[in-house]
């Protein structure tokens, strides 16, 4: 396996996306490449797949870590939300399986330089493509005070977003996660219990920098259009608002009709595009859990193309 350890949910990726030699996939986040190895050795001898991230560090490592798959492979820096129109110019125009897994690798959070981990003091970046757009630093000392509150309740749900967001106003600049990390730490009076207070906080300012739920709505608009009948989406989440997001979107797309309830008959001719596979989340196991403490919050989700609009 060509990470530190088993990816999370790696067994039950397969079991639901049923990779068979000759057919197409695309992992949307390949990461340090685990589960695309799996993926691949699955379908081998002739399965191909279209690997997507927007870390370049990513796929550099996920390219050496791959190399013995290299004719049936394919490496493509950018989001996964572009996939519908990237993916056709290398011959994946309809595909049997697409896997989206939201997580950040362990090589991410333990690179101090990337600045995702206040356990690791680092310049406060937490760009997934350092190249472009604004960082966490950029964010965090030149928003209004409610904008800030507002990204820590909305995407952190953070309880004390209006008291942290002023203190960092009146303590800025702010440069690396350290200075961040202790900044919150002495506005909420110290830490309680096993959870540091930063860390919802952290994890707020992420979604922010990378876009990440307006990505994730845009892929998974993608996977529909590139999905063929029959083919099937996995996506992992780590989070309740991703997991919300991706809930709602298969609900959604499952409808064969939206016309108003108190409508005596159906006039809007909706066709359903995708179906829930299993209706409720596929959670790691306990025994999981115990060896990798990092997937307790993994949630997945698997939807199934029908044929539709």
């Amino acid at each position: 396996m060509p990470d530190e350890h088993v990816p999370v949910l790696y067994q039950e990726v397969l079991e639901y996306l049923r990779p068979e030699p000759g057919r197409l996939y695309i992992d949307g986040t390949v990461g340090a490449g685990g589960h695309t190895a799996g993926l691949l050795q699955a379908s081998a001898p002739d399965g191909r797949l279209l690997a997507f991230d927007r870390d370049p560090a990513a796929i550099a490592f996920s390219k050496r870590q791959l190399a013995e798959f290299d004719n049936r492979v394919v490496f493509v820096q950018a989001s996964y939300s572009e996939m519908a129109d990237t993916a056709p110019h290398y011959g994946f125009e309809q595909v049997d399986g697409i896997l989206l897994d939201l997580g950040l690798s362990s090589r991410q959070l333990e690179a101090a330089e990337r600045g995702f981990s206040f356990m690791q003091d680092g310049p406060l970046d937490m760009r997934f493509d350092t190249s472009s757009g604004r960082s966490a630093a950029d964010l965090v000392n030149t928003l209004p005070e409610a904008a800030l509150a507002d990204i820590f309740w909305q995407y952190g749900e953070v309880r004390q977003s209006r008291k942290f967001a002023r203190a960092i106003v009146h303590q800025r600049p702010l440069q690396t996660t350290g200075q961040l990390a202790d900044l919150i730490l002495q506005a909420s009076g110290g830490r309680r219990g096993r959870i540091h207070p930063a860390t919802q906080l952290f994890q707020a300012l992420r979604i922010a920098v990378n876009d990440e739920l307006g990505m994730l709505e845009g892929g998974l608009k993608a996977a529909v259009k590139l999905l063929k009948p029959g083919g099937r989406l996995a996506v992992i989440s780590f989070h309740s608002l991703e997991d919300r997001l991706v809930k709602n979107f298969i609900r959604d797309q499952s409808r064969d009709c939206i016309c108003p309830p108190e409508q005596p008959f159906c006039t809007c001719d909706v066709e359903p595009t995708l179906k829930a596979v299993v209706r409720k989340v596929v959670r790691p196991s306990e025994k999981e859990v115990a060896e990798n403490p990092r997937s307790r919050s993994a949630k997945m989700r698997i939807a199934q193309r029908v044929i539709g609009n």
